[in-house]
């Protein structure tokens, strides 16, 4: 793990999704006092980093403003001298053209520890998400790996020979890379493949020769690809499961072949200017925003992520204790007396039971007390503790269990009531207790509004790439409006913020939306997170049949 001292790590993030990013690279990350990171390393990693952590952006992204090399070392060096942990965060792997060497050359020359950690190169990694393997028996013995960056400084005549060659940063260089290997003697037949935004929600791949490839790309940006140039390109059509096959016209497999899939479910083939192969993933190339709280959005993320989306989180909730334990514990006490426990959300249920462990008892106290939940994520959290609930009403929110009650008069019934100190349900409250029952309400668990805005969501507003947000309570709209005038003024909300679409969990967070946006363009029919994943899917999905009509001629 981190050592005391000042030492800076040099830590590869892998090809740009967190699910490629390693344990050691995670840990250190989870440590960091200093984050010094380039603008290809994804943000999504940002959120792993301690809240306190000082975190420098340095840029490195070609054709754009970054940070001189130099004063980078010179960061590296400083940061490192005043005894504090330095991540410095590169795009891949810190050693394939990376620039390591300036920044090591540095640290020694000032004494400064240091580690490098590996990182999974897109050198390697970005043909593999397109199916392609690097090497085989028969067509690819070696590989080369080279920079197209400065065209000038490779030795063509030898590439030219090499069975697989992959070139990085080669996008704008594409027209003269396909030429100076053509001079070489390379086959205008050759195979030739080039995977944008590899291992993301986006990928593209494109499938051509060299006699193709240009005419195929032409008017489209490339940045941030990787070429793979070779006959085992063409294995790509033989190393695909089934379930990718369905929606490709690519040939099918050989003698039944039958592999696990290498590619992204959401990859984009295109194989000629006018054909463009896509997989029928609703959400494949939308950016959601997911505004639940810390800690509380990893299945929602992953339910959407599986349709394609690429999501990024921004948390507008924050969940902690109340400011007092009283009455929840004199609840407790008595919890005999009480006929119903009624427990409104998973916050709900935990902060509950970890207040019951605190006072030495277990489940066994509810010992002839009826539970009744909302939601089924509610009665899973639960169930987890060994017990079923008694009433689940059928429409996943609290109002309706009034409606739905399976007792007919509550008459003298004690109902408790644990719930977020800052009050909600007043239409559930005030029904029990018109229909004569007892409700007595302590405050469980406190829910408030984050600081700030995660860096990752606000650079994602800022440079308009947000097409979906998401909302699954009131508060989170109330708090997503909070955090988004504090950071980019209330004129964003209403103008900049048009673009993108509002979905929202259920009638309820619909109309807080409605007041704060004057519109929503999804609502789920099942108010449940799964329902409203299913609600975007269909908006996404109806919207690009729309769009597919308006294209016909």
């Amino acid at each position: 793990m981190i050592e005391q001292g000042g030492k800076v790590y040099l830590v590869g993030s892998g090809p740009g999704d967190v699910a490629y990013l390693t344990v050691r690279s995670y840990q250190l990350l989870t440590q960091a006092e200093v984050l010094v990171y380039d603008a290809l390393a994804e943000e999504e990693l940002l959120q792993f980093v301690p809240k306190n952590c000082l975190k420098l952006n340095v840029g490195k992204r070609g054709g754009q403003p970054s940070t001189p090399q130099a004063e980078i070392d010179r960061l590296l060096v400083e940061h490192c001298l005043q005894g504090k942990q330095v991540v410095r965060l590169k795009s891949g792997d810190p050693f394939i053209f990376g620039r390591s060497t300036s920044e090591i050359q540095a640290l020694v020359a000032a004494d400064c520890a240091f580690e490098v950690v590996p990182g999974i190169s897109s050198a390697i990694a970005a043909p593999l998400f397109a199916g392609i393997p690097l090497t085989d028996v028969t067509l690819s013995r070696c590989f080369a790996v080279a920079t197209a960056h400065d065209l000038e400084a490779l030795n063509w005549s030898a590439l030219a020979q090499i069975e697989t060659l992959t070139l990085l940063m080669g996008g704008r260089n594409l027209a003269e890379i396909v030429a100076r290997l053509q001079q070489q003697g390379k086959s205008s037949d050759t195979p030739i493949a080039i995977v944008r935004w590899a291992g993301r929600p986006q990928q593209q791949v494109w499938v051509g020769t060299l006699a193709t490839i240009v005419a195929q790309t032409t008017g489209v940006s490339l940045s941030p690809c990787v070429i793979t140039i070779g006959e085992v390109v063409g294995l790509r059509d033989y190393l695909r499961s089934p379930i990718n096959r369905q929606n490709d016209t690519q040939p099918n497999s050989v003698n039944g072949l039958v592999l696990h899939s290498l590619l992204p479910t959401t990859e984009t083939v295109v194989s000629t200017p006018e054909q463009a192969l896509t997989t029928p993933l609703p959400l494949a190339g939308k950016t959601v925003l997911v505004t639940r709280s810390v800690g509380q959005s990893s299945e929602f993320c992953d339910r959407l992520q599986a349709i394609g989306a690429q999501v990024v989180e921004m948390p507008a909730l924050e969940i902690g204790p109340p400011s007092s334990w009283d009455e929840l514990d004199q609840a407790i006490a008595q919890l005999s007396t009480f006929n119903w426990l009624v427990l409104t959300s998973t916050n709900a249920v935990d902060y509950f039971f970890e207040r019951l462990a605190a006072q030495g008892k277990d489940a066994r106290t509810l010992a002839g007390v009826k539970i009744a939940v909302v939601g089924q994520k509610t009665a899973a959290s639960l169930g987890q503790r060994g017990l079923n609930a008694d009433f689940t009403p059928p429409d996943f929110v609290a109002d309706s269990l009034v409606t739905h009650f399976p007792e007919a008069s509550l008459q003298g019934a004690k109902i408790l009531f644990p719930r977020v100190e800052s009050g909600g349900r007043e239409v559930l409250v005030k029904e029990f207790t018109a229909q004569g029952a007892e409700v007595v309400e302590v405050a469980a668990y406190q829910s408030g509004c984050p600081g700030a805005i995660a860096p990752a969501a606000l650079n994602a507003l800022q440079q308009g790439s947000v097409d979906i947000v998401t909302f699954a309570s009131s508060k989170t709209v109330k708090h997503f409006c909070q955090l988004v005038e504090a950071a980019l003024g209330h004129s964003f909300l209403i103008d900049e913020l048009q673009r993108a679409c509002i979905a929202s969990i259920g009638p309820q967070t619909s109309k807080t939306c409605l007041e704060r946006f004057g519109r929503v363009e999804v609502e789920a029919q099942e108010y449940t997170l799964p329902g409203l994943t299913q609600a975007i899917a269909q908006w996404a999905s109806t919207g690009a049949t729309e769009r597919a009509r308006e294209n016909q001629p």
